[in-house]
């Protein structure tokens, strides 16, 4: 599984971005987005995804 960003609450502060370890998030069309196939949810480097972690905006950075 992978997570994924709600642009409609997205603030595209850009945290998220510098915190993925896999480089999975890249900003799109003005939009940040989760590579579903780089996104490992931090598996093997942290214990929560970072990206969910660093978001100012609770339940952005959900589970897909």
């Amino acid at each position: 599984m992978a997570y994924k960003i709600i642009t409609s609450q997205c603030t595209v502060c850009g945290a998220c971005e510098f915190e993925c370890p896999n480089a999975a998030i890249t900003l799109k069309n003005d939009l940040y987005v989760i590579n579903p196939k780089k996104c490992t949810e931090c598996a093997g480097h942290f214990d929560m995804a970072q990206c969910a972690a660093v978001c100012p905006v609770p339940n952005t950075c959900v589970p897909a």
